[in-house]
């Protein structure tokens, strides 16, 4: 006889365990202790089996007929319930063991010794702040094209256009880790070429003109700053390093007896060790600095009261703004554009010289990336010429008679 709601709802607690069938294999199993189980009996490849329901009250009498139904439709395909119910919670498992955020964590473990310390801030916080909160769960074979866009257009909509195409590059790289993994099958970012707003070309500020170059030397040379303030400002012209990796020289680095700054893989952009040639003037500029700095902790420009901590990411911009240089005329970062472009086109470097020692990944004719000792010697010469023409145009500056011929 079917069961009934009324039934199945007042089935009593006995001392052991027993069954309320119901039609066509399925009953319900009552424990000793009061719960009620669903149970579907039935036969596969000759063998009788057991197929779990569900748990009463939370699957009803008529849900559980209704995967009951499911179950002898599934055995009509000779399909068995069981172990198609096993298939499906181990791809479920997957999934979720497969996830964007999983994968993503994985890929970012494993790529954050290739990458400087403020690139991998940047790259968690696009991941945490932009792409976990809507497609972090979702698992990773499984999101379309559009969904990464609807995505993209939130951060882009805000007015952050050049944060949606970095969320976009780094999405990307993601899954091109998920397919050379065989997590995934495509790289849906491919199809959204075009999709997103461009991001407006950041050209950072430079002096390259002689004159204005000699104008702001000067203008180092008589800023009234505290001397680590000072050494600051005018090493910077002279190694053009990026600003964080000059603010965060450590006196462990300098190697005065080869005359180098020897900068450790984990501290540059492109994840390779750099090594900086320093110029006679660079050197003294250094020694000058020992008596006020070296005391202070490892590095070589603390911050001021702030022992164990580099001098402010907007120290050397607060000092070109109080020289009176707008953020159109000269940045921080600018210091690099202008060594690159008048290497280049005055003092007539070759390219490939000027772009190793700004630390750019350069290659040789057969697509090697040149190492940090490479052409060495050159570099040397490169810049004990770069910091002589700089103290040139400093002097002609002085008499007021500044050239542009090469030097």
């Amino acid at each position: 006889m079917p069961l009934t709601n009324p039934g199945v709802k007042n089935a009593p607690i006995k001392e052991k365990n027993y069954k309320l069938s119901d039609e066509k294999g399925l009953y319900l199993l009552v424990h000793k202790n009061g719960s009620k189980y669903w149970r579907m009996k039935y036969r596969f490849a000759g063998k009788e089996k057991v197929l779990a329901l569900g748990v009463y009250p939370d699957v009803t009498l008529k849900h559980a007929r209704i995967d009951r139904d499911e179950a002898r439709l599934q055995l009509s395909r000779t399909i068995d319930p069981s172990q198609l119910k096993q298939t499906l919670k181990v791809e479920r498992n997957e999934a979720h063991g497969n996830s964007f955020k999983a994968v993503a964590l994985d890929w970012f473990d494993r790529n954050k010794s290739t990458l400087a310390a403020e690139t991998l801030k940047k790259r968690k916080w696009i991941l945490e702040d932009k792409l976990f909160p809507t497609i972090g769960t979702l698992p990773l074979k499984e999101i379309t094209p559009p969904q990464i866009l609807r995505t993209l257009r939130r951060i882009e909509d805000k007015g952050n256009v050049e944060t949606a195409n970095r969320a976009k590059m780094v999405a990307s790289q993601i899954f091109r880790y998920a397919v050379a993994n065989g997590i995934a099958e495509v790289d849906p970012t491919r199809d959204l070429k075009g999709a997103l707003m461009a991001s407006k070309a950041n050209h950072l500020a430079a002096l390259t003109k002689p004159e204005d170059v000699g104008k702001l030397l000067v203008d180092i040379d008589n800023y009234q700053g505290t001397p680590i303030i000072q050494g600051l400002l005018k090493l910077s012209p002279l190694v053009f390093q990026r600003p964080g990796e000059i603010r965060h020289m450590e006196w462990s680095e300098i190697n005065f007896s080869a005359g180098r700054w020897e900068i450790p893989a984990e501290k540059m952009k492109m994840g390779a060790a750099h090594i900086v040639p320093l110029a006679k003037q660079s050197l003294e500029i250094l020694e000058e600095l020992k008596p006020f700095s070296e005391d202070r902790g490892q590095y070589v420009f603390p911050a001021q009261g702030k022992r164990g901590r580099p001098a402010s990411d907007a120290t050397v911009t607060r000092c070109l703004r109080n020289m009176g240089y707008s953020s159109k005329q000269m940045t921080a970062h600018g210091f690099r554009a202008m060594a690159r472009t008048m290497l280049d086109e005055i003092l007539e470097y070759p390219p490939h010289l000027i772009e190793q020692q700004i630390s750019h990944a350069v290659h040789d004719p057969l697509g090697r990336a040149y190492n940090r000792t490479s052409h060495l010697q050159q570099r040397k010469d490169m810049m004990q010429t770069w910091a002589d023409y700089l103290d040139n145009l400093k002097k002609q500056t002085r008499a007021g008679n500044v050239t542009t011929a090469s030097f």
